[in-house]
């Protein structure tokens, strides 16, 4: 299936019309199979599939790691990606629609997010990973290099994966959500672990914003500093908070806002005139 198809369009432009061709990017819809049995349905565009059948089975902990997945394939038509799983998996009673674009759903219940204290059981990501300030510039740029289909169509969101130096995989969708199941697909199905901590630092980028199922996702894939070129949620602050997650959003060539976990980033303690950033009221 085609990322864009032609579209003809009339341009209004200087005080005159004109008649443009050009190509728009493709939404459809792809339902997803678990063990031969429907779970649910992506609006998504139509590359890397098998990635977002993957990753989204990852990022709701149905799957832990690719040796998991026993066949993964897309139907003739594009319109199913079937998953066939090495173990039972049960499918989640109740799908809740997120505030991502093109309606995205999930199985993880947000419930405890909003309570006062620490998740139970949720450890707080520690590390000792360090960036200069020109280093998140300099991802954010790389970020819209990599764009592939937003340079011929607009209209789609973009994240990628990075160690802090280079991308080293990215993702295009319109549903901003489904970017980050393509790039934990992407990962997990060249043989990667993302549950297995590691002294490179992982950094994600993303054109969308960050609502708490985009901070979910970052934070399932392991990630230590999220960042967005656009507004971070409530929920999504007070979540990066509370798993340890560097949150930077609004982000341009040469200038970003720290939300949470500012310590990661250098500099942001040597002004003493500076209110230090806090965690937001629960």
């Amino acid at each position: 299936m085609e990322s864009a198809l032609p579209v003809h369009y009339s341009r209004f432009e200087m005080d005159q019309w004109k008649e443009i061709d050009g190509e728009t990017i493709v939404e459809t819809p792809v339902s997803l199979t678990v063990n031969g049995e429907t779970w649910m349905t992506f609006m998504c565009t139509p590359v890397h599939i098998e990635a977002l059948a993957v990753g989204f089975l990852f990022n709701e902990g149905v799957i832990d790691n690719y040796t998991q997945v026993a066949d993964v394939r897309v139907c003739e038509h594009g319109d199913n990606v079937d998953v066939w799983l090495a173990r039972e998996a049960i499918k989640p009673k109740k799908w809740t629609r997120t505030s991502g674009c093109t309606g995205g759903v999930t199985g993880v219940d947000f419930m405890d997010e909003i309570q006062p204290g620490l998740i139970a059981n949720q450890e707080v990501r520690k590390d000792h990973i360090q960036l200069d300030p020109a280093q998140v510039s300099n991802l954010l740029d790389q970020l819209f290099k990599s764009q592939e289909i937003y340079k011929e169509t607009g209209g789609v969101h973009t994240s990628a994966l990075s160690d802090g130096v280079s991308i080293l995989t990215s993702a295009e969708d319109i549903g901003r959500h489904n970017t980050l199941d393509k790039i934990a697909g992407l990962v997990l199905m060249s043989g990667g672990d993302l549950l297995v901590p590691t002294s490179t630092p992982r950094i994600l980028i993303t054109t969308g914003r960050i609502s708490s199922e985009m901070l979910q996702k970052a934070s399932r894939m392991g990630a230590s500093v999220l960042v967005s070129r656009t507004s971070p949620s409530s929920l999504s602050i007070q979540m990066a908070w509370r798993r340890g997650i560097t949150l930077i959003g609004y982000a341009r060539r040469n200038r970003f806002q720290v939300y949470a976990h500012p310590e990661r980033i250098l500099g942001t303690a040597d002004d003493p005139s500076r209110t230090p950033v806090s965690p937001p009221a629960l």
